[in-house]
């Protein structure tokens, strides 16, 4: 068994008794029968698409109400409990609304996912979604982050690689799961992909705390910035041909390739930027024996900021290094317009492999890399939407901000089994625990050289209580200990089986610094610790720290 650090994890829905640090060393251990976390929380956000249409005389139509009747008729997604209703943010006024929620039945890890659904007043065929449809996913999200545990998006498919590449821009600092998908086939039909593609995000989205934007479907979870859709018709509608699935489910459980997940790793709370700039930007493909003068009329639009050139191959252009293309480009640069070279092929990088490629470099036309067209085209958007100069936005363009990039590095080694997407080692027990001895010590160089060590990603690992590394340094001596976990970008945001953050854990131990260190990380008090929060304020008086934790009332 592991040895206590002082007191054991409080019960769910407890007072802690003691303002002595809660943590119990990690062992890893067959977990203990009926020993469950609580259940997760999600909101389903319907916009519209295929998923949630119904027949009509016109074909397919939105049609409303999805949980009544989409949802609530089938036992996959209703286990009969009826549980009471959730909130729901509707406006930024903080306006709420009760609404019914359901609970699926249990999954293969033993776990429930609660789960409410706000629909937009106007549902959208998804070749009608624009920026400002962004705008009201990336705010609804804003408003109600706080409240639950992870996200799902229901889109149509045709600008889903879009709406998902755009929102992972927009979301600063996320720390929870943002799962869109849609289907090919309503959920009302037969025979339909919507079942599989919605009970996968919701189960990914519940039980996995993916600090990212992503897009599920067919099984697969994929950076949402990184897919593209790749078929019309074929229920395999979505690929990733530049970057690794960050999840697959089969039969018996998800995969999830942790060595893969982008992280935040600034300390800073999460935040939204809406308002892309969409209107100002264009998306042109290179054909043989295309026209100097066609490229030359795009990029004389008015108002025109910026442009993503489709290029051959590794981003290569016809006309030679003294052409009237290049000459095209290269006073549009002048201009001010930024203009992305990217491949017109699904796989592969532009990069100056060949001569007319470096030619374009010359110019001041920059190398988007393995970048999709969705991710450079909203990314532009994005960047030219932060008001910076056009040169600022050039160099941005090369740097990954969510991962949507690949960026060169010099030569690493790693372990064997987190190349590949072979999956990641098997978790060792002694590094944790030495791990949780070194955080009760305050020894920062022993934690250090133990992260180090190790190789893999093991700062979301949890013991048999449910207690990450975050949770230990949140209590411990040392709040540059918990600083340099939070910039190596560990969640704030998981709960042990007793249903406990890492910053309730602080609050109860009254360490101050720590607090402040993990609410500037974004860190707040789940919806469910607020009662035992201010039962354990109550009870200690130490009424300073809850209020610095962000504890109303």
């Amino acid at each position: 068994m592991a040895t206590p650090v002082s007191a054991s994890p409080s019960a769910p829905g407890s007072a802690p008794h003691t303002r002595a640090p809660s943590v119990v060393l990690p062992e890893y251990s067959v977990l203990p029968p009926n020993f469950d976390f609580p259940e997760s929380r999600v909101l389903i956000i319907i916009t519209g698409g295929t998923i949630c249409m119904q027949r009509s005389v016109d074909g397919y139509v939105p049609a409303t109400n999805f949980l009544k009747f989409g949802l609530a008729p089938r036992p996959d997604f209703n286990d009969g409990s009826y549980p009471d209703p959730l909130e729901v943010v509707l406006d930024n006024a903080g306006t709420r609304k009760a609404v019914q929620s359901l609970r699926t039945p249990a999954s293969a890890y033993d776990r429930r996912v609660r789960y409410a659904v706000h629909e937009f007043e106007t549902l959208l065929d998804s070749s009608s979604i624009d920026a400002r449809g962004w705008d009201l996913i990336a705010e609804t999200v804003a408003r109600n982050y706080r409240l639950y545990d992870g996200f799902v998006v229901l889109h149509g498919t045709d600008s889903l690689a879009y709406t998902s590449s755009a929102l992972s821009f927009m979301l600063r600092n996320l720390g929870k799961p943002v799962i869109l998908t849609g289907s090919q086939a309503p959920m009302v039909e037969l025979q339909n992909d919507a079942t599989d593609n919605l009970l996968g995000a919701l189960v990914v989205a519940g039980h996995f705390m993916l600090p990212e934007v992503c897009l599920f479907f067919n099984g697969t979870l994929f950076r949402g910035n990184r897919a593209t859709k790749v078929s019309a018709d074929s229920y395999a509608a979505f690929a990733s041909p530049n970057f690794p699935p960050l999840a697959t489910i089969s039969s018996r459980k998800t995969q999830v390739q942790w060595h893969l997940i982008h992280r935040p790793t600034s300390l800073a709370e999460f935040a939204v930027h809406t308002k892309l700039d969409t209107a100002h930007v264009a998306c042109l493909r290179i054909f043989p024996g295309i026209k100097p003068e066609m490229v030359d009329a795009v990029l004389r639009l008015p108002d025109l900021k910026g442009l993503v050139l489709e290029s051959f191959g590794a981003g290569n252009t016809p006309g030679g290094p003294d052409g009237a293309l290049v000459r095209v480009l290269a006073e549009a640069v002048a201009r001010g317009i930024v203009i992305v070279n990217i491949t017109q092929c699904l796989a592969g990088s532009v990069s100056p492999l060949y001569a007319p490629a470096t030619v374009l470099g010359r110019a001041g036309v920059v190398f988007g890399g393995d970048m999709t067209s969705e991710a450079a085209l909203t990314k532009l958007s994005y960047l030219l939407s932060r008001d910076g100069s056009p040169e600022d936005v050039a160099r941005d363009m090369g740097i990954s901000i969510a991962g949507e990039v690949s960026e060169s590095r010099p030569t690493a080694f790693a372990h064997p089994g987190l190349e590949g997407g072979t999956g990641a080692l098997t978790p060792q027990v002694e590094t944790l625990t030495a791990l949780g001895y070194a955080v009760r010590e305050g020894d920062e160089r022993g934690v250090e050289r133990l992260v180090k060590a190790e190789g893999r990603w093991l700062l979301n690992d949890a013991d048999y209580s449910g207690n990450t590394p975050v949770h230990f340094a949140a209590t411990g001596p040392n709040p540059s200990i918990l600083r340099s976990f939070l910039k190596a970008g560990a969640s704030v945001h998981l709960r042990n089986r007793g249903g406990r953050t890492p910053l309730f854990l602080a609050a109860a131990a009254g360490l101050v610094d720590n607090v402040r260190l993990l609410r500037e990380a974004g860190a707040h008090l789940h919806g469910g610790e607020i009662r035992a929060a201010r039962s354990a304020r109550d009870e200690d008086g130490n009424r300073g720290v809850w209020e610095v934790a962000g504890l109303e009332g």
